[in-house]
């Protein structure tokens, strides 16, 4: 019997021009075979020296032949096109790595289309036909593809698992009633199923629902996000221009003194010059006059120096001179004694309602449904940690602040800092340069041998004074974790709390500005709350630290 095909090499039917399948095959002479663009692309190349040369063999060939498609080459080629997508298609349908694979295939197994609970095997398109067309598999429940139907098979007896033990929870097989699940509560696991069903659709409804609610959440939170950055940007726009009239004012009142101040320097430096030149022709006069006398006094004849005396002396006569106060000479220092007058009005106003402004913002609230928790681990704390430095021009003369400001040592000898309103004078203490506002946590390592405090104070606490008045704890501006080697303390508006707690030099303070939580920590191994405060804070807050022993030294941590 003849075959069916004959096989060939399928580079037969590569053009060596494109390295790709013939198309509009053509031969030429020397019986190579290429596409007809591609000799045609070659040849032309060729034109100027009318030799025309096969880009296989080489043999020349003149004049240029004429091309004709290959009639019979193109249907052997289209018929290999039609053969490479049927292989192709069939490696779509062949089980991969990650498909389930039918269990009836011999060989290179195709992929899984279905899987029988009842027979426990997975069948390809091709398998799969007897469950649909014998009516032995009419009751079989066929599931998408699973490599998990072993799952389905009783440990124990080795049966299908198609009975429900409510009493354990648990699929078994209809032996198991009749040793381990004895009297259970057993149902078929189709009607346990439908029950199921039915909770899970309640369960679903349940889901939905609050998949609704939290989508009407989030556009009312996208609203509100609309509505704070419209309110925001027209209070930014509004100070933005409120004041820019005040720097305009400012900058308008600046230039008058200044153009007073020029003015009245022309006027007076003129007046002077005008006195100044009257003076200096006086002088000359004087001068002349000196000369008259002078030649006077040497007249040797009696009776001439008498004759000309009363003529001469009329010259001694004083002229009349410009008047000249000769008093304090007073310039332009009384000016900058009303500038600064001014400068020291304004600056109080402008610290004091920045604080409220300040404060302001940051009581900024949007009322949600959920309130915000605290944090309870010391990553949900850390996940609230705030930069922050020391202020040198806050610090005591005897606290070295480092060059990054992030630590202070007490020294015996004073430090080189110039004078500063906001410095302490009468404790070892040191405020932020920050403000605290919102949520804020940080931490600070002690060491050395005395007492240090931790602390947060409004700005306006007193840099010098009575106890009372300066100490943070010992006022209503500041509250301060006093830290001996035994005991802590808790100081606020000079009322002491006992605090108990293991011992650390390593410090947390948290924060919550808007909702009045203040917390101090423990910090080890684990994280122990020592004291919290609840409380309404009416301004911004600052970090405080005090040292009270030569040599100790305090360092705001870096964290993660």
């Amino acid at each position: 019997m003849a075959q069916k095909g004959v096989q060939l090499d399928e580079e037969t039917f590569y053009c060596s021009v494109c390295l790709d399948l013939l198309t509009k095959p053509v031969t030429i002479p020397c019986g190579h075979s290429y596409c007809m663009n591609c000799i045609k692309a070659h040849w032309d190349g060729q034109d100027e020296k009318k030799l025309y040369s096969c880009p296989q063999c080489r043999q020349t060939l003149t004049p240029r032949p004429a091309l004709v498609k290959n009639t019979m080459l193109a249907a052997l080629v289209e018929e290999l096109k039609k053969m490479e997508c049927q292989d192709a298609a069939a490696d779509c349908c062949y089980a991969g790595a990650e498909d389930v694979a039918c269990d009836v295939c011999y060989g290179r197994k195709l992929k899984a289309v279905k899987s029988c609970l009842q027979c426990l095997v997975s069948y390809c398109e091709k398998h799969l036909q007897p469950h649909y067309q014998s009516p032995t598999f009419k009751n079989h429940k066929l599931v998408d593809p699973s490599e998990k139907l072993q799952e389905n098979i009783c440990p124990q007896h080795h049966e299908v698992m198609n009975m429900f033990c409510r009493h354990d929870q648990q699929c078994i097989c209809y032996l198991c009633p009749v040793n381990e699940h004895k009297g259970h509560d057993t149902v078929s696991v189709a009607a346990e199923r439908t029950e199921k069903q039915k909770e899970l659709e309640v369960n679903r409804q349940k889901v939905q629902q609050k998949i609704h609610d939290k989508e009407n959440d989030v556009k009312v939170f996208g609203q509100e996000v609309e509505a704070i950055n419209c309110s925001a940007d027209e209070a930014v726009q509004n100070s933005e221009k409120m004041f820019t009239e005040l720097i305009r004012l400012m900058e308008q009142r600046r230039s008058d003194v200044k153009e007073q101040i020029r003015s009245q320097q022309e006027t007076e430096v003129s007046r002077v010059k005008e006195l100044q030149k009257e003076l200096e022709q006086e002088i000359s006069e004087l001068r002349r006059k000196d000369v008259e006398l002078e030649k006077l006094s040497h007249i040797d004849d009696h009776n001439q120096f008498l004759h000309s005396y009363p003529s001469v002396l009329k010259l001694t006569e004083p002229a009349d001179s410009p008047g000249m106060n000769m008093c304090l000479l007073r310039y332009f220092e009384d000016v900058t004694a009303a500038v600064l007058e001014l400068r020291s009005k304004i600056q109080p106003i402008l610290t004091e309602e920045w604080t409220n402004i300040s404060l302001t913002i940051a009581q900024v609230d949007v009322l949600l449904s959920n309130p915000q928790t605290e944090p309870k681990t010391r990553a949900e704390f850390l996940k609230y940690s705030c930069k922050i430095t020391l202020d040198p021009n806050t610090a005591h003369t005897q606290l070295s602040v480092s060059k990054g400001e992030k630590r202070i040592t007490l020294k015996k000898e004073n430090q080189r800092y110039s004078h500063h309103s906001d410095r302490f004078r009468n404790r070892y203490q040191v405020l932020s340069r920050e403000s605290l506002t919102g949520r804020c946590y940080w931490e600070v390592e002690f060491s050395g041998n005395g007492r240090f405090s931790v602390a947060v104070a409004y700005k306006d606490i007193k840099r010098e004074g009575f106890l009372y008045e300066c100490v943070f704890g010992y006022n209503d501006k500041s509250w301060a974790l006093d830290c001996h080697k035994t005991k802590y303390e808790f100081w606020f508006n000079n009322v002491q709390a006992p605090v108990s707690g293991p011992f650390s030099s390593r410090m947390g303070v948290y924060v919550d500005h808007r909702a009045g939580v203040l917390s101090f920590h423990s910090i080890s191994e684990t994280m122990t709350l020592l004291h919290r405060v609840q409380t309404i804070f009416t301004q911004p807050l600052y970090a405080g630290l005090e040292l009270s022993s030569v040599g100790d030294t305090a360092v705001l941590c870096k964290l993660k």
